[in-house]
């Protein structure tokens, strides 16, 4: 039991076969991108994602990747600050270890432990599975048929591996009513440093980042979605011609951007998340939606943990994948329901709710109130396993 295809190359993926590999196992990852993604969103991360990653060695080349965010900060339509909060609370309740960072940044160092290692297969994807008592026959788009022990799928919201196994996506989907859509322009002449800022009205939100390398993030969320770049692009401008703050310059950006980050604010909720020798990890399991804040870390975890009750388990796959749904899904439903309660503070839909939304943002300035409004959901309250890896794991682990 020691050949396992994970599709998916983001940030499950990469973590799953990095502990794979510890274990004793022989990992090949998948990918339908031709190359590992660029562009998205950056992403918080703390908690227990900071513990797998130190026990990765990536420590020290996230906290040069990421960003210490000082500020969010609401703005109206002159730019004027009308809301926000420092980022005290978010080091004090999870003792300093919190950075934002650009998900690509994160999956490309993730995938940098295991590249020279394990194959990789770049533009492909799975198009059949048919399980057989003795192992997976997998047929892919290009390669053909190939057979593995076990299959796992790490492909996100939108997963193959769910879909072929378990069925279509709206059976798992549940739209939270937004979408989210995300693009970099560089040399956008106004800059925050370390300020995520943020301006809105009833039901849209636009913000903006400043990255390195005089990049800038854009981020748009509303209601609604549109598929395809050009559909997608219209939509925007059709949501935000009317709004006031730098939108008409963000809208010019937008014109000038060849690539576009697009997709539904969802979660994914499921009775179980294996099916014979196949298993779901990630977003692709429980996706906690963008709202969560902590959908990379919460992929590691999941990662971590599967890789960890396999090699426990020695080859007893069925109750490696029960042992892992058992320690984790109590955690994980607490996560979706956390990021259920936050999901509207994105983009109020009236403008009663944006004005007790901006109420409720200005409280936190004050320490005791904000450790009380987000501390539960901050906090990780779930327990690593040590488990025992091989020695001739990756280097990282010696």
């Amino acid at each position: 039991m020691k050949t396992v295809l994970i599709s998916g190359a983001g940030i499950a993926g990469p973590t799953l076969a990095f502990w794979l590999r510890a274990g004793g196992y022989a990992p090949t990852l998948v990918e339908r991108a031709p190359a590992l993604r660029s562009g998205g969103y950056v992403i918080d991360f703390w908690g227990l994602g900071y513990d797998i990653a130190k026990r990765m060695g990536l420590l020290p080349a996230i906290e040069r990747a990421g960003y210490r965010v000082k500020e969010m900060r609401i703005v109206d339509d002159h730019g004027s600050r009308v809301a926000g909060f420092g980022t005290d609370v978010f080091d004090e309740l999870t003792g300093g270890r919190y950075v934002t960072l650009a998900r690509s940044d994160l999956s490309r160092l993730l995938y940098g432990t295991v590249c020279d290692g394990i194959e990789t297969i770049f533009d492909e994807e799975i198009v059949a599975l048919e399980q057989q008592p003795d192992g997976v026959d997998v047929r892919l788009r290009r390669v053909g048929k190939r057979r593995f022990d076990l299959v796992v799928g790490a492909d996100g919201l939108h997963s193959q591996v769910r879909r072929l196994v378990f069925g279509p996506t709206e059976t798992f989907e549940r739209n939270l009513g937004y979408s989210v859509a995300a693009f970099e322009a560089r040399g956008y002449r106004r800059r925050d440093e370390n300020v995520y800022l943020m301006h809105n009205r009833p039901g849209r939100m636009i913000g903006r980042f400043a990255l390195r390398d005089d990049r800038t993030l854009f981020i748009f969320v509303f209601e609604g979605h549109a598929d395809g770049l050009a559909a997608q692009k219209a939509k925007l401008h059709d949501l935000y011609r009317d709004v006031g703050w730098e939108c008409p310059g963000i809208l010019h950006e937008l014109d000038r951007s060849d690539e576009l980050y697009c997709d539904r604010v969802s979660q994914i909720k499921m009775d179980g998340w294996s099916r014979g020798r196949v298993a779901l990890i990630g977003d692709a399991a429980f996706c906690v939606s963008l709202a969560a804040g902590q959908g990379s870390a919460l992929a590691m975890i999941s990662a971590y943990l599967l890789a960890g009750e396999l090699a426990r388990a020695n080859g007893r796959y069925n109750e490696a994948f029960d042992s892992y749904e058992a320690r984790l899904r109590d955690f994980i439903a607490a996560k979706q329901r956390g990021a259920e309660r936050f999901a509207a503070a994105f983009a109020p839909r009236t403008p009663w709710g944006l004005w007790f939304r901006n109420q409720i943002v200005r409280t936190f300035a004050f320490l005791p109130v904000a450790r009380l409004a987000v501390g539960r959901d901050l906090a990780d309250r779930l327990s690593l396993p040590d488990y025992r890896w091989e020695e001739d794991g990756p280097p990282a682990l010696k």
